[in-house]
Parts: C-alpha cells; structure tokens; sequence
C-alpha cells in the first residue's frame, strides 16, 4: 500500500524547530534508547529514515503500540498538526531504509501505510492504549497515518 496522506486544512499549531525543539528531541532520543523506555505510559522509540531531500539519516523519538506478529505501529499525528510530519515523507521515499533503536538495539524494519479495515482496526487500538491520540484527530482534517513496521 502507498503512503498517500495528504496534508490537511486546519490542525494543532506545531512548534518552530528551534533550539528548544531540538534540546527536547535530544533528551526524548536518550531516554527511548534505554531498556522499556516509556514517556505519560507510552513506550518509545527512535525511528530512522533517510531524508527525503537530504539523503542524510534523520532520528525522530516516537511512540510505539504493538502490532500484529511482532510489528511495531506508530502513527503520523504530530499532535493533531494539519501537516504530516517529516518523518512521514522520509518513510514514503525509502520504505524500506528505515531502522528502529529499541531497547539498546538497533533493527531494521520496512514500512507500510495501513489503510481501510486494516487502519481503523490500528487507529483504535491505538487510541485505547492511549486515548490523547483520539484527541489529535480530532483536531485536524486529515486522516492520521498509522504506519507499520515489520522487521525487514
């Protein structure tokens, strides 16, 4: 399945990717490299693309909900942001360069967009097991992605 979310109309104002952001990304990315990392209840972990325009890595922390036979679901909601985050386009371009950091291991995973029955069924598993995610979609007009990730 393709990565196909379009950016929406209205959403969460982001923060600027100023210093602070930065400072806080650092700290989130030391914290989800440890053993059972979690952050408000949620597990973490760091998510590796290579850059859509860059071509460089790129690291994000995120948080993570398990999925079917031992894959991993994250989702795209950038706090309810009208625009998909970077990461998102990342993934899109290079699917299959991606690597997670988990629990002091460094994995190698291919991504994929869930869509339909298979993304309702993720979608709210997720807000379930974290009902703050419920309230970012919420406040955008865009469908959140879930995306999935299996080891490659």
């Amino acid at each position: 399945m393709s990565f196909d979310t379009h950016n929406g109309t209205r959403g969460a104002k982001q923060p600027s990717a100023g210093l602070f952001l930065k400072l806080v990304n650092k700290l989130m990315m030391s914290r989800a490299r440890k053993k059972d990392a979690t952050m408000a209840g949620m597990r973490l972990l760091v998510l590796t693309t290579i850059g859509k325009k860059s071509g460089e890595p790129r690291s994000t922390p995120l948080a993570w909900f398990p999925g079917d036979d031992g894959t991993w679901l994250i989702a795209a909601s950038a706090g309810g942001g009208a625009k998909n985050p970077a990461w998102y386009y990342n993934l899109a371009a290079n699917p299959d360069r991606v690597t997670i950091e988990l629990g002091g291991e460094t994995i190698a995973v291919t991504a994929e967009q869930l869509h339909g029955e298979q993304r309702s069924r993720a979608w709210a598993a997720i807000v379930d097991s974290a009902a703050n995610f419920g309230g970012y979609e919420e406040k955008t007009d865009r469908e959140i992605p879930v995306i999935r990730l299996a080891r490659a």
